[in-house]
């Protein structure tokens, strides 16, 4: 599909397909919240990946090289675990997915954004599949729903402060 999109000059926001997480990895995590703040201050919070420091206690350091863009790599570290994640897909103030290996776990993980009248709806689904999954599926889920609760939690306090 990557290809079709490029060879019809199609921009961003008006791909043919969404890129989706591993719908065949061992352990998938969905989390949706309701912040109340405009939906360009989450956004921008959340695709401020050099930032991510600043209000995410648990990153200790995050680096995009290059733009906000499909292709564009970023090395951040979260709970001492350096990791480097490709980004797949921008479609801006909607969506974007970034994935890319860490200790022999691969992963995919797909933000979506929408403001409603109730403020702006997130989403956040995550793929895990690798070795170290297959060996505690069920510890490696309840892991990484901890700390997408956690990504989200501080995404909805920074955002709503910022309001």
């Amino acid at each position: 599909m990557e290809n079709v999109n490029k060879n019809l000059g199609l921009s961003n926001n008006l791909r043919l397909k969404n890129v989706d997480v591993d719908r065949n990895a061992q352990v998938i995590v969905d989390l949706t919240t309701v912040i109340d703040a405009p939906l360009q201050t989450v956004w921008s919070l959340q695709t401020d990946i050099n930032q991510w420091p600043s209000w995410q206690q648990d990153i200790t350091q995050a680096q995009l090289f290059g733009p906000l863009a499909e292709g564009s790599t970023f090395k951040w570290v979260t709970h001492g675990l350096q990791i480097d994640s490709t980004i797949s897909q921008v479609d801006p103030l909607r969506r974007i997915v970034w994935g890319g290996p860490a200790l022999g776990i691969d992963g995919v993980h797909v933000w979506a954004f929408e403001f409603t009248p109730k403020g702006t709806v997130v989403n956040t689904t995550e793929s895990w599949d690798g070795p170290p999954v297959e060996a505690d599926p069920d510890g490696m889920k309840a892991q990484l729903t901890a700390s997408l609760k956690a990504w989200l939690a501080a995404l909805k306090k920074t955002a709503e402060a910022a309001n």
